[in-house]
């Protein structure tokens, strides 16, 4: 009953930055948090970021200091924008929507770090 569409991911230099932004729509009102996750190939998928409808949020220690979650209610949109990234931000990121243990996804955005 979510429905969440990614933007903005692309191929950026080692030290560019990346603004991703995830539009909800749908029963919005029973979401409870949003996030960003990341899986590399061969990889689990990990825990990015994450920002709580009271505006809490959350980082992996690996982008903490470089990655800034942030939403905006009137918008149901949630963004991350990446700064100082390197070549192991490289990975699919999702978007991640949830209501107590349900979780909604997006389809994922490529984010590739290379020069």
């Amino acid at each position: 009953q979510v429905q969440l569409v990614e933007s903005g991911g692309g191929l950026v230099q080692p030290g560019g930055s990346l603004r991703l932004s995830c539009a909800a729509s749908g029963s919005i009102f029973r979401i409870n948090a949003m996030g960003w996750y990341r899986q590399a190939p061969g990889k689990e998928r990990e825990l990015v970021a994450t920002v709580t409808n009271g505006g809490s949020t959350n980082y992996a220690d690996s982008v903490k200091g470089r990655f800034t979650i942030s939403r905006d209610n009137a918008k149901n949109t949630v963004y991350l924008q990446m700064n100082s990234l390197e070549p192991e931000d490289t990975a699919v990121y999702y978007c991640n929507a949830r209501w107590v243990i349900v979780n909604y996804w997006g389809q994922g955005t490529q984010v590739t770090v290379s020069s």
